[in-house]
This record gives structure tokens, sequence and C-alpha cells, in this order.
């Protein structure tokens, strides 16, 4: 538990009260601690056990992390695709709901909700690349969950951002992180609609300068990357303008960044491969492959 530990304070440090993970024993860099992972929500840390239950005391890390300044409350949660999530407070106060800052922008958040507390910290760099790009740029946001790609482009000063999502919860969440951060409506549009249903409505919104597609890798009855990530390639010539980028991203750690290039090479060959984004530091794999990927491309035609 000292490995563990002392690489929390260290996190906790960068952190600088902006949310963070401290802890990412699923990288597979801390033997014996692939289990655990803790994640700073100011002003909580919240540790999640991907196992039935914890295979070594918890207390001395509940200890050390109510003794670190700014934090109140710690949470915990089991976690996993096996079991439903269950949850609990181990000291001090854990808040339903927080707002909490990443990069200067707030964003609602759910510590101790059973799938996500509603901003995937692992896309840090994927939304500060977004935020450096946008600059009057038409974006298109796929699977837009609660908009926080939206929220960093429009912070970077897109020209209009279309956020597209099946759930309706979570984009009134979205408007939500719009009105905390002050960014203008009535250039956002949310739309709670099957993508699959819906290319002809996007298509006359668009072309788009930029298009993000950030889907769940595996939720039957809405999206299963290994058939429907190649339906949405596909339709990216009728969305994108020339010299448009994508920026393509696949959580999935069975499959490999050679799954997702080598269907867009199929499905979009003009698109031409730019760059991997780095792996925020605080996401440390012994596989950088099990981690997310996040994959630039940019379309033939006017070039930098």
């Amino acid at each position: 538990m000292h490995a563990v530990l002392e690489r929390i304070g260290a996190e906790y440090q960068l952190a600088n009260a902006e949310m963070r993970r401290l802890f990412h024993g699923r990288g597979g860099c801390f033997e014996g601690f692939g289990w655990l992972v803790v994640d700073f929500l100011p002003p909580v840390a919240i540790i999640r056990v991907y196992n039935d239950k914890a295979p070594v005391s918890l207390e001395p890390l509940v200890d050390y992390l109510m003794a670190l300044d700014g934090v109140t409350g710690v949470g915990l949660q089991y976690r996993g695709r096996s079991r439903h999530p269950e949850t609990s407070v181990l000291a001090g106060e854990v808040a339903p709901e927080l707002v909490c800052n990443e990069a200067g922008l707030s964003y609602a958040i759910r510590p101790l909700a059973n799938q996500n507390p509603g901003l995937f910290l692992d896309m840090r760099s994927g939304r500060a690349w977004v935020r450096a790009h946008s600059a009057d740029k038409r974006v298109l946001n796929l699977f837009s969950y609660t908009c926080g790609f939206s929220v960093a482009a429009m912070a970077g000063g897109a020209s209009s951002v279309v956020n597209l999502d099946m759930s309706a919860g979570a984009l009134k969440t979205g408007r939500r992180n719009h009105r905390l951060n002050l960014l203008s409506e009535d250039k956002v549009r949310y739309l709670s609609h099957d993508l699959m249903r819906s290319w002809g409505k996007l298509k006359k919104l668009g072309p788009y300068d930029l298009v993000i597609i950030d889907p769940p890798s595996f939720q039957p009855g809405s999206f299963v990357a290994q058939k429907d990530y190649r339906r949405v390639l596909r339709r990216l010539p009728d969305l994108v303008d020339a010299g448009g980028y994508v920026l393509a991203c696949h959580n999935d750690p069975e499959q490999r960044e050679e799954f997702l290039r080598g269907i867009m090479a199929e499905e979009a060959p003009g698109f031409q491969f730019k760059e991997r984004l780095a792996q925020g530091e605080d996401f440390p794999e012994q596989d950088s492959e099990q981690g997310v990927k996040v994959l630039l491309y940019k379309r033939e035609g006017a070039w930098n």
C-alpha cells in the first residue's frame, strides 16, 4: 500500500484542486493493485474496486485520503461488467452532486453514479485538443453524453456545436454544463436521437469542420463497436467538409489501435491519419493499447 499512497500524494499535488485520477491500478503498473482506482472529484475522493471485495484493508487508504487538505469525504464503489455497482460513503460527506473543475471549466458531477460520474477523466487530453483547435469551427459531437467535448469546443471559440446522444437525461446535464460556464446557448444544439436513424438531419445541419466520435465500446441495443463503428465511419464523407478533422475514440482494452485504424481505412479512405493523442499522465498503462485510443484524422482537401 505504500507505493499506492505515494502515487496518490504525487497526483494530488498535480491535481491543483481540479478533477484527476489519483491512482490507476487498472493500467497494470502497480503489481497487486490492478483492482484499484482512486478518483479526485473535489472535494471528495472516490475509491473504485474492480473485484468482489477489496483484497486488503482499505482503512489506511481512507485515512490517508481524509488527511489530504481539501478532501472532505471518501466514497467507495464496487465496479465490474458482471456486477451491479454498489456504493457507500466511508468517511466524511459525499454529496450526490457536485460542480467540479477541469482546466478552468466547470462540470456537474455525480460522484457515486452507477456508471460514470458525468465526465470521463481519461479523455482530458481529447478535450484539451478540441478546446485548442475549435476556433470558428462547426463541430459535431456524436455520442455526446454530458457534452464535455461541446463545452471544450465552445470554450475554444467554436462557431457552433451539434450534440447527439440517445439519453435525454445526459443531454440535460450537458445543457447545464454549458450554463455553468456561461457559454452561448444559441450556438449549441442538443439532439436526443438514435444516431443510426438521424443521418439525414445531421447532414442537413452540416457540413462540419470537426466530427468527434466517442461511443461506448459495448452497449447492447445501442452500440456495439465491432459492427456499428463501421456504420458511423462510412457516413463521414457526407458530414465532414474538405480539410475537416475527425477525432475517433475507442475505449475497449480488448481492441488495439489497429482495429480502429483498419476500419477507418476501409470505410473512410479519404481521411488521412495524423496522430494518436497522448494519454494523460494520471492514466499510466503498462500496455498503451489497453488504454483509451484517441485518433486524429483529416479529410483530404485544404491541407495545413
